[in-house]
């Protein structure tokens, strides 16, 4: 429709008016058709007065303002009320986060991987110490605090110094051996459970 500012400002506030009724005068539907007539009839041609300027719409536009508010607000009237009356409980939505540490190669986990996360988190949290910390530690105990050597500058010294390829190779093996021979004990355990 082609409006002007008056008639579109009459159109939102008739509009507001419903809405504005319905909320808070708990108008029903009967009621917010027959206010509907009684203000439409206010605001259309009036007959005491035949000034042109005066007539807000006309029975055109009227009957378009009508078929509008049947299709949007009437038709779907009790969709408003319950929106309006209804109590809604407030669904407050949140996530929980659960992190399970993964267990040392002797359960059923296998090790995780090293570039999954940070060297310092796997070496603190996961790794299991060392043979060689732990007999620092208890070496460092029994010595006493008196008795502790002066430290030297270790940052600048290659911490496999004094170790051939050969030593290294040995090691792997071991290790290697080690750990398939609890991968099949754990196999043949399962095997015969």
């Amino acid at each position: 429709m082609d409006f002007s500012i008056i008639q579109y400002s009459k159109f939102m506030t008739l509009l507001a008016m419903l809405l504005q009724n319905l909320k808070t005068l708990h108008m029903s539907l009967e009621e917010s058709i027959k206010w509907l007539g009684e203000v439409m009839a206010e605001i259309g041609p009036t007959h005491s007065q035949k000034s042109e300027d005066w007539n807000i719409f006309d029975v055109k536009q009227a009957n378009a303002i009508i078929d509008y508010l049947k299709i949007s607000l009437f038709q779907h009237y009790k969709l408003y009320e319950f929106m309006f009356y209804s109590a809604r409980e407030e669904i407050v939505i949140g996530t929980e986060q659960v992190i399970e540490v993964v267990k040392s190669a002797c359960g059923p986990f296998p090790n995780p991987l090293e570039e999954g996360i940070s060297f310092d988190i796997y070496s603190t949290f996961i790794e299991p110490p060392t043979i060689l910390d732990t007999e620092m530690k208890r070496l460092d105990q029994e010595q006493g605090p008196e008795e502790s050597q002066p430290e030297t500058d270790t940052s600048n010294m290659d911490p496999l110094v004094g170790f051939t390829t050969e030593d290294v190779k040995s090691v792997l093996d071991q290790v290697t051996d080690d750990i398939l021979i609890g991968i099949q004990v754990r196999a043949k355990i399962q095997v015969v459970k």
